[in-house]
């Protein structure tokens, strides 16, 4: 399999907004990419949940729990339920758990780290706000693309011949 990021940031340079190097890469699936979905929630995975059970329609999933290393905003039952209901890929600026598993799964998963703590479930966060973390900004509608070189997002869908 080709590498896919550093082929799009040959063609496509001035169109893209790469993210500065922080996240490994989880999930079965390496290479992933869609219109990205994004939530916003403090070590509460509750909207996390939510989203993962509506048809996700080949879409990327952004979270940004703020950073934080100390509750896991994935585990592998969400994981699951994404895989099911056609997600490409999820992307947490956080933690996720049951790593194992998750990298079984036919799912994009990127983060910081692993930690094995599940979140509470208060019903907080935002859903498709305007992003940033890494340098980049994650606008809901535009579109990321990631491997195992890092990730990327664009205004507009990029093709590759």
């Amino acid at each position: 399999m080709e590498d896919l990021l550093p082929e799009l940031c040959d063609r496509y340079e001035d169109d893209v907004r790469i993210l500065e190097p922080m996240f490994g890469n989880f999930g079965g699936r390496e290479r992933f990419s869609g219109k990205i979905v994004t939530i916003k929630a403090f070590e509460d995975n509750s909207l996390v949940r939510e989203q993962v059970a509506l048809p996700g329609e080949g879409r990327v999933l952004v979270v940004d729990s703020g950073g934080s290393m100390r509750r896991a905003m994935l585990g592998d039952m969400l994981a699951e339920k994404a895989v099911k209901n056609g997600w490409s890929g999820i992307v947490i600026y956080g933690c996720i758990r049951d790593v194992n598993a998750i990298g079984d799964l036919d799912l994009g998963v990127q983060a910081l780290g692993c930690h094995p703590l599940k979140t509470e479930k208060k019903g907080a966060g935002e859903l498709n706000v305007a992003l940033r973390f890494g340098g980049v900004d994650f606008i809901p509608g535009e579109y990321l693309y990631a491997d195992n070189n890092g990730l990327l997002v664009s205004e507009k869908e990029l093709v590759i011949d």
